[in-house]
């Protein structure tokens, strides 16, 4: 898991004229909360900070006022059109503490030979691992799976110290048919009916 350092700035202008001037500046408004402190209202920098946000479940260390902090992003609010950050909240966390979160389901290798599609019925899992080692994916096998065949939460292997929390029986991925596609139909039928 990577660890981003970002300088952050503690503001104390609120409402929407000082989030446009902060955004204005490339920079994005946001707010550090967790373990019964006060909610701490930030400025991140905007480029760094979409940077880190790439990677899923990015852990950041948070330079605030001197003090370092790690915080994981727990809501992200983007433009609807534009798509820059408006804002985001933190959530502090600590070495060696567990925390909830959401991990992406991928999948590997071949199917078995015939016309099947694979449906992920679910993106992503919840799990409960350490906040310094939050795996950025999962990654299951489909090799050899065939239609009917489905795996469910249960079967995704899982690192080290990491446990599943979406109910075990959820379906993750399952192993459909491919429809055939069916003849045009009418065909001779209307031809003949247009010359009478």
């Amino acid at each position: 898991m990577s660890e981003v350092k970002l300088a952050t700035e503690t503001r104390t202008e609120f409402g929407k004229g000082a989030a446009r001037r902060i955004r204005r500046a490339n920079k994005v408004p946001g707010v550090v909360y967790g373990h019964g402190a006060e909610p701490v209202h930030v400025t991140l920098p905007g480029h760094e900070l979409l940077l880190a946000l790439r990677t899923p479940n990015v852990l950041l260390s948070l330079d605030i006022d001197g003090t370092t902090e790690l915080a994981i992003p727990k809501a992200v609010q983007r433009d609807p059109l534009k798509g820059f950050l408006e804002h985001v909240d933190l959530l502090l966390v600590r070495r060696g503490e567990k925390v909830t979160v959401e991990v992406v389901v991928e999948t590997e290798g071949e199917l078995a030979p015939g016309s099947f599609l694979v449906e992920n019925v679910l993106n992503t899992i919840s799990v409960e691992t350490e906040a310094t080692h939050i795996p950025e994916s999962v990654t299951v096998s489909i090799a050899g799976l065939e239609a009917g065949d489905s795996i469910h939460a249960k079967d995704v292997p899982l690192p080290n110290g990491t446990t599943l929390v979406t109910d075990p029986e959820a379906a993750v991925i399952q192993i459909l048919a491919a429809q055939a596609e069916e003849p045009a139909a009418g065909g001779e039928g209307e031809s003949e009916g247009a010359e009478a």
